[in-house]
């Protein structure tokens, strides 16, 4: 949670765990593997409860093994392959020692959520058992996207502003999002590019934005907090999340669940996820990964029709109300884990 709480989560009876120390990552490794025993003694306090749910962290497993002793489901979600980001975005000292928490906690765990395929089949190399690994995708509140946020007068091809939303990595794809707002800048000055958040990537922008002439036509907020989001994209007329092209592209973006929910018309790199979400051609656009001269004349195809526009963004957001809210996600876990419960009941008898 870190040390402020979300407003979300105001009247959530939290249990703050001890913040793991900036140190070397060797120490940082052994310091957050000993924190075990303290999770499963604040679990074992705070009892009772009907099923334990827990991100999946890189060194935690006491949660699942709690579960599994008090005979109630432990379900444990997924969302990235962990070691492997790790070892290659941040470092990793002990990848025995992480291979092995790992084998551990999703042997524990009696069901898991996968928020992709990708990590399904990720996973599934740790598990005897297939069967207790779901595949849910991430979802978004549209009440943070209502109609009062969206953009209040009709689309225009007057003011045209591109946007993005994100963290600022190197798999957001944002050269070539700079690449393809540039080609279609040559042919529209009075249009912008805004970049909504900040990363290590910021430092390779600039100097690009520059090298392009685009210095009065892009903008970088830098960071912002979470709650403005929706205000950033209603000064879009189009979101993008031009993901580069990748063997093991297992994200469920929240950016592109967001960007829906706010009615934007979305263009897309088609790869993983995304092209189980975006329709092509009906609810967003979706482009060959890493390709700016197709991202610049997608942008000039929405540019030209603010009526395409409207018809993608409108039905892009009655997607996401159908299919793609929390509330679904929610309805699907305590499904499994009831699920689960009857299985253990059973056995138990």
């Amino acid at each position: 949670m870190g040390e402020k709480t979300p407003p979300d989560f105001q009247s959530v009876k939290l249990c703050q765990l001890p913040t793991i120390p900036k140190v070397e990552e060797a120490v940082r490794e052994k310091i957050a593997l000993s924190i075990n025993p303290d999770l499963e003694l604040k679990l074992s306090l705070a009892q009772p409860f009907d099923f334990v749910y827990e991100r999946y962290s890189l060194w935690s497993y006491s949660a699942m093994e709690y579960a599994q002793k008090m005979g109630i489901p432990g379900i444990l979600e997924v969302n990235a392959p962990l070691i492997l980001e790790q070892k290659k975005h941040r470092g990793l000292v002990n990848r025995e020692q992480a291979e092995a928490v790992a084998r551990r906690v999703f042997q524990a765990a009696t069901v898991i959520i996968a928020v992709s395929r990708e990590i399904k089949d990720y996973v599934s190399q740790y598990v005897t058992d297939n069967h207790k690994i779901q595949v849910i995708p991430n979802g978004v509140n549209p009440q943070r996207f209502s109609s009062n946020l969206s953009r209040t007068n009709t689309p225009s091809s007057d003011r045209f502003t591109v946007g993005f939303v994100g963290s600022l990595k190197p798999w957001h794809g944002l050269p070539v999002l700079i690449d393809g707002f540039a080609r279609f800048y040559r042919n529209h000055p009075h249009t912008h590019l805004l970049i909504v958040g900040d990363g290590t990537e910021r430092d390779r922008l600039e100097p690009e934005i520059e090298l392009k002439n685009l210095e009065s036509a892009v903008y970088l907020t830098g960071v912002v907090p979470p709650e403005t989001v929706p205000l950033w994209l209603a000064q879009m007329d189009v979101a993008v999340a031009p993901y580069p092209q990748s063997e093991d592209f297992y994200f469920s973006p929240l950016k592109v669940y967001e960007y829906m929910a706010a009615g934007l018309p979305v263009v897309a790199s088609k790869i993983g996820q995304l092209t189980e979400i975006i329709d092509d051609g009906v609810n967003g656009l979706l482009l060959p990964p890493g390709d700016g001269t197709a991202l610049a004349t997608a942008l000039e195809q929405l540019w030209r029709s603010p009526s395409l526009r409207y018809c993608l963004g409108d039905l892009a957001r009655e997607k996401i109300l159908q299919h793609h809210t929390w509330e679904r996600v929610v309805e699907k876990i305590l499904f499994f884990a009831n699920q689960q419960q009857r299985q253990i009941t059973e056995v138990n008898r």
